[in-house]
């Protein structure tokens, strides 16, 4: 559920900031941008208490940079140059090491109660 949760928040993100780039032709847009706000973060409240907010912030913002990047190229022919396509690979590199470093490694004692507060 936590997955989910957070998906959505990402994908109301994101629909929010190409909304707002939509908006500077036809402000009509400006609906769908405090929509997809308001939505992402109550979205991510939620995911909060289910996940630490280190992982959950960080997945969050890095999946909305590249996801917010890749369609902006495709819909508004933005650019997307390969110094870019480094930058999203550095930002999925850096999300999956602190999603990694998140959990005690198998030989580090934990306390059952963290690890099942983590879980959810």
């Amino acid at each position: 559920m936590k997955w989910l949760l957070l998906v959505g928040a990402i994908v109301c993100e994101v629909a929010a900031t190409l909304s707002l780039r939509a908006a500077t032709d036809n402000p009509w847009w400006y609906t769908l941008v405090v929509i997809g706000y308001v939505a992402s973060f109550v979205f991510l409240a939620r995911v909060l208490r289910r996940m630490p907010v280190g992982v959950a912030y960080g997945i969050w913002g890095a999946a909305g940079i590249v996801l917010t990047a890749v369609i902006a190229a495709l819909v508004f022919a933005e650019p997307l140059t390969p110094m870019m396509g480094v930058g999203i690979a550095c930002i999925i590199a850096g999300v999956v090491i602190v999603e990694l470093g998140s959990h005690p490694p198998a030989d580090e004692p934990c306390d059952r109660g963290e690890l099942e507060a983590s879980a959810r």
